[in-house]
């Protein structure tokens, strides 16, 4: 009689829990569930941080005067690479972020630094100007890219309408300032055309570029 009440009593105890069981089940899986939506969250705002580029912009530039090309050109003295330990070769991704600044370079070699800065830290005014690299870039070596870059930075400052010109190995190229203006929240901008000649043939494009607040460049898209 003793082992059917024990029986008796060890059925109930389960069917009393089975009862409740889902209730916690539910608290359970909705604890494990928002555990889940902070982790994809997460995992959102990681994806969302390596895609995103400059911001876009939907003002529009208050340029001063048309397009101009004029005076002598100013030319680039190549420097050679600093020696080992200052500067080890190496290469980073294509799209990446430095401090507030978005990096990238769509064609050529990517590696850290901006023209003849061989550093980010030393280059991190200039290193947005990289996204105004073009197809041509991908003919050319580091030490001719970098020349590149090197007029690149030289044409923030340049009167407008200087070009800026580099050759180096038998390649030779020029940046040149074809006019400035602002943005309507008061953003210095430049238009810059740039040159590369590989072989005889002339490849060319144009970009724009601002002053952010902290003082970096930055490639904006015209809207």
């Amino acid at each position: 009689m003793n082992i059917k009440r024990a029986a008796t009593y060890a059925l109930a105890a389960v069917l009393s829990f089975g009862a409740v069981s889902p209730a916690f089940a539910q608290r359970d899986n909705d604890r494990h569930d928002r555990r889940d939506d902070r982790r994809d969250d997460r995992r959102d705002d990681r994806r969302d941080h390596d895609r995103r580029g400059p911001p876009d912009r939907h003002d529009r530039w208050d340029w001063r005067g048309d397009r101009r090309r004029a005076g002598p050109p100013r030319f680039v003295v190549v420097r050679p690479r600093p020696p080992y330990p200052y500067y080890r070769p190496t290469f980073v991704p294509r799209a990446r972020w430095y401090r507030d600044t978005y990096v990238y370079r769509p064609y050529g070699m990517a590696y850290p630094g901006f023209g003849f800065y061989y550093r980010d830290n030393d280059a991190a005014r200039f290193l947005g100007l990289a996204a105004l690299s073009f197809v041509a870039i991908n003919a050319l070596n580091e030490s001719q890219q970098r020349a590149q870059e090197e007029a690149m930075i030289q044409a923030t400052s340049a009167p407008i309408g200087e070009p800026i010109e580099w050759q180096d190995g038998g390649r030779t190229g020029s940046v040149t300032a074809v006019r400035d203006g602002q943005t309507p929240d008061g953003r210095q901008c430049r238009e810059f055309q740039q040159n590369v000649t590989i072989g005889g043939k002339q490849e060319e494009a144009y970009g724009t570029a601002c002053i952010q607040p902290d003082g970096t460049w930055q490639v904006v898209n015209q809207n």
